[in-house]
């Protein structure tokens, strides 16, 4: 039989291990949604929200959509260390 301190220890891990995993899916999920996001204000033109952002700026970074694809390309890094473990790993047999 098992211990409780063993137990917990082991339901901690698993808690651990699966953070971990919600975490590396959510890292994956940011970037397309951004992109998304990025697209959907460009096509829905300028409205209330994007004077707000950019007023008073006088930056070509100002606006819904450059912030967007701002964010999109800083959540990148989910997606680039994926293809970088792809491309590491073995060819399946």
């Amino acid at each position: 039989m098992t211990s409780g301190v063993s137990a917990t220890a082991a339901a901690n891990r698993d808690g651990a291990a699966a953070a971990r995993h919600l975490a590396r899916w959510l890292a994956l999920a940011a970037t397309p949604t951004f992109a998304i996001m990025a697209g959907v204000t460009a096509v829905a033109g300028s409205g209330s929200a994007d004077m707000l952002c950019s007023a008073g700026y006088a930056s070509a970074l100002g606006g819904m959509v450059p912030m967007y694809l701002l964010m999109s390309a800083f959540h990148a890094a989910a997606w680039l260390r994926l293809i970088a473990e792809r491309r590491r790993a073995p060819p399946p047999e």
